[in-house]
């Protein structure tokens, strides 16, 4: 045999190899086929802005970048001081002074906080991809209060609010893959989400809603009737009765959103503030009623698989779930990947899994005619 004909043949063998791979070999995701609404044009109501062009950056103390720890913020809380929480990739509960200075360690779960939220008996909620529901008291002292519901543990706790009675509702994204593995979640579709309830005071923890696809953010109306859950895998928001004469029944407060969303939060009268961490993803939608080609996805290299895009786009909502303000920032210096906006005197802080500081936006500036 040549010395060209071996090659040929290696060759041949190689590409074999490459085609059975990317074709057969087996992967984590079961993907369930669905179909997208065509994503809404960002006109009208959704209309392009740069209206977050003016947003600060608020340092948690650290250098770090996307390769290191001391990233992501992903969500805020202020106490009645004004102080300033978040949690940050490598454990910590970073803790500001309400002028957005003097960055010191207020915690540690030793896990990933993602969703914070301040109790009224004056502990920190968090809801830790790793750890589960916990406790921080205002000591800094960390109590473990539910990791499952109804014998199925939860997978990536994810975000959460507490109501007036002390009832924790928090979401448990996915009970199959861990934050680590976010994507495949997205990639599958599969009704891995859930929305939990934990009665502080019996210890309880109940599940309300299940089989969403990517549970995310949580926010209970101003009046106390129902709770709001963001399914990011389906670009829409659940709104579940907790009392009146719908107590128990869930609808669409709003659907086929332009963006993944992503946290919630409500300012406590009128609006829901709702993060997009960031904006449709064309190929993945065209990918979504294929599931062998997600398949196919799911063997690609990380950095060839869909991936946040750096875009800021924060929306107000009302009470019934019309659009009410629209933010948003394109540039190559916004702040970007918000996953959490949370308002307080005037001001929005955010929370984000692309930058290594929280953003602080003065809602007077955002009164000026979209750019």
């Amino acid at each position: 045999m040549t010395k060209a004909r071996r090659l040929f043949l290696f060759i041949a063998v190689l590409i074999a190899i490459v085609v059975i791979y990317f074709l057969f070999w087996p992967v984590p995701i079961s993907p369930q086929a669905w179909t997208p609404p065509t994503p809404p044009p960002l006109t009208e109501e959704y209309q392009r802005n740069s209206r977050l062009a003016g947003v600060e950056r608020l340092p948690l103390g650290t250098n770090a970048t996307r390769a290191g720890t001391g990233f992501a913020p992903e969500d805020v809380a202020l106490d009645a001081e004004g102080r300033i929480y978040s949690g940050v990739d490598d454990g910590r509960i970073m803790r500001l002074q309400a002028d957005g200075t003097h960055a010191d360690v207020f915690s540690n779960t030793h896990g990933r906080p993602l969703g914070l939220a301040f109790a009224p008996n004056g502990n920190l909620i968090v809801a830790d991809a790793i750890k589960g529901l916990l406790a921080i008291a205002p000591d800094g002292s960390v109590t473990v209060l539910s990791t499952g519901s109804e014998g199925v543990p939860f997978g990536c706790t994810n975000d959460l609010d507490v109501a007036i009675d002390g009832t924790i509702y928090f979401t448990d994204a996915s009970s199959k893959f861990p934050l680590s593995n976010f994507a495949a979640d997205i990639l599958e579709h599969g009704p891995n989400g859930r929305l939990l309830a934990y009665d502080s005071k019996t210890k309880n923890t109940r599940t309300l809603l299940r089989d969403l696809s990517f549970a995310n953010g949580v926010a209970v109306s101003p009046d106390q009737s129902f709770a709001l859950v963001v399914e990011t895998g389906a670009y829409r928001i659940h709104r579940v009765w907790l009392s009146g004469p719908k107590n128990g029944q869930v609808e669409i407060f709003i659907d086929n959103l332009p963006g993944f969303p992503d946290g919630i939060s409500s300012n406590g009268k009128d609006r829901f503030w709702l993060a997009l961490v960031t904006p449709r993803d064309e190929a993945l939608d065209k990918l979504l009623p294929h599931p062998f080609l997600r398949k196919v996805v799911a063997r690609l290299p990380k950095f060839l698989q869909p991936a946040p895009k750096r875009y800021s786009f924060v929306l107000a909502l009302d009470l019934n779930g019309r659009v009410v303000e629209n933010l948003q920032d394109g540039s190559p210096e916004c702040y970007a990947e918000i996953a959490n906006a949370v308002e307080r005197q005037g001001s929005l802080y955010f929370g984000s899994i692309g930058e290594n500081s929280v953003g602080r936006f003065h809602l007077g500036s955002a009164s000026q005619s979209p750019k």
